[in-house]
């Protein structure tokens, strides 16, 4: 018996060598793939940022010196991360609490709210972002449900609630989903064992879910601000020329100016200031799980 047991043992322990010593080829094709389709690209943009310069000369750090001592550009890119920051608490204050109640009802409901979820991606983003123009419009129905109620409407378009608004209604999903997927993990029967020691709802859950629910809300708001950074056709039909974000000041450079190597300097900025970004963001996570584990262990 042993005798059958050892061969069989020898041949899991050769397939699972073999497999490992055959998986990172596995990941080559994507690896290639991005390589060309990003890498390449970001690599042709930042040279372009250094040697093409609108006057035909200039050092190598021209163009970044030019946005950060330009101060329009400077205010562009302050109304940016202001937007992109209104975007993602707005969608945070929606989609947690839809994301929490998809995690409470039943598989059929919850199959349900998935489909809701996922039915903007079922229908084209320029008629989406058109249908918010109609909607928006001084003479638009929101407007019109706002007067109604005896309130002054607000201008919702051409301005930064419209660019708002509209994004963040395209970029809902991106935060639900995975902030759902971390809920989904948390186990409710710590909420009983907290209320079974004397905790009231709203404490237990204060004290006890907010808390594990952190790295799931990270995820997704860091998405959604990411994303939120680079939009470009909602804010720009929402939006007005007054009130562009970088991602237009990109296009303008780059496809009305043909000032390329501005063009790349911004888009390179951009990319760096997103990385920094998801860097601190996987600092705070990981810092506040191991708090979390350690307060577990305790």
């Amino acid at each position: 018996m042993d005798l059958d047991a050892h061969p069989q043992a020898s041949g899991d322990a050769q397939r699972k060598r073999r497999f490992a010593l055959t998986n990172p080829l596995l990941v080559l094709p994507a690896a290639v793939f991005v390589a060309l389709a990003f890498g390449y690209p970001v690599l042709q943009m930042f040279w372009l940022s250094i040697t093409d310069f609108p006057t035909g000369e200039g050092s190598w750090y021209s163009n970044f010196s030019w946005y950060f001592s330009d101060a329009t550009q400077m205010t562009i890119l302050r109304r940016t991360f202001l937007v992109a920051a209104w975007v993602t608490v707005s969608c945070l204050v929606l989609g947690f609490p839809y994301a929490y109640l998809m995690t409470t009802v039943s598989k059929r409901w919850r199959l349900v709210m998935i489909a809701g979820v996922m039915l903007p991606f079922w229908s084209n983003l320029v008629v989406r972002t058109y249908a918010w123009v109609i909607l928006l419009q001084d003479v638009g129905p929101v407007p019109a449900l706002i007067e109604s109620f005896g309130i002054d409407a607000p201008r919702l378009i051409g301005n930064v609630a419209g660019m708002t608004i509209g994004a963040t209604q395209v970029l809902l999903p991106f935060l639900v989903l995975p902030l759902y997927a971390g809920l989904q993990g948390i186990d409710r029967r710590l909420l009983d064992a907290a209320q079974s020691l004397g905790a009231n709802p709203a404490k237990a859950f204060v004290k006890i879910y907010l808390p594990l629910a952190v790295p799931g809300v990270f995820a997704g708001g860091m998405l959604v601000f990411v994303l939120s950074l680079g939009f470009y056709f909602t804010p720009a039909l929402l939006g007005s020329p007054g009130e562009s974000l970088i991602s237009q000041q990109i296009v303008i450079q780059t496809s009305k100016l043909l000032a390329f190597g501005r063009g790349g300097a911004m888009a390179f900025i951009l990319l760096v200031l997103t990385l920094v970004l998801f860097g601190l963001a996987g600092i705070v996570t990981r810092a506040r799980t191991r708090g979390i584990d350690a307060g577990g262990a305790r």
